[in-house]
């Protein structure tokens, strides 16, 4: 129980920063503007995205919707099915889920556009992104994770069943 508690509150607190960042970025910068925020490593760069990474299905938001939706329904789902029975998968979907939710919150009620704001300037090509963008990429990797431990766990037991002798009829 107190899992589900520590999510549910990780995943308001996603969810409140990173509208906070957006409301305070919106509200204090121009559109283009830009600040250092580490010298040489991060700016503050105000963009609105109408599209997901790297601008891909620019002004088609409602498809954008549409996605975000079937994929945090995906999240609740294995949320719901496996709980707390696999601590990675369970944290991976919170993240993903409270990235959603707040890029979702932007596309509603932003004109179908999300504020960007976090601007790596060692790699000039990387997307302006958000910490719902943060929140989702992290999810992303612990779900990347998740699934090479099970394929290596799926492996081994193949290859100890390989090993083991099938006893079923030796106990008739």
């Amino acid at each position: 129980m107190i899992t589900y508690i520590l999510a549910a509150l990780a995943g308001v607190a996603i969810v409140a920063l990173d509208q906070y960042t957006k409301f305070f970025i919106n509200d204090n910068y121009v559109l283009a503007e830009s600040h250092t925020l580490i010298p040489k490593f991060i700016d503050i760069t105000y963009v609105r995205n109408t599209g997901a990474a790297w601008g891909m299905l620019s002004d088609r938001t409602w498809l954008l919707i549409s996605v975000t939706t079937v994929i945090m329904l995906v999240c609740i789902c294995l949320i719901i099915k496996y709980g707390t029975r696999n601590k990675l998968l369970f944290w991976a979907m919170i993240f993903v889920l409270s990235g959603g939710i707040g890029n979702m919150i932007d596309r509603i009620f932003r004109g179908g556009s999300v504020v960007d704001f976090l601007h790596f300037t060692f790699w000039q090509e990387f997307p302006v992104f958000n910490l719902a963008d943060c929140a989702i990429v992290l999810g992303a990797f612990l779900l990347i994770i998740y699934f090479i431990i099970d394929l290596r766990r799926e492996a081994k037991k193949r290859s100890m069943s390989k090993i083991l002798p099938d006893n079923k009829n030796e106990l008739k």
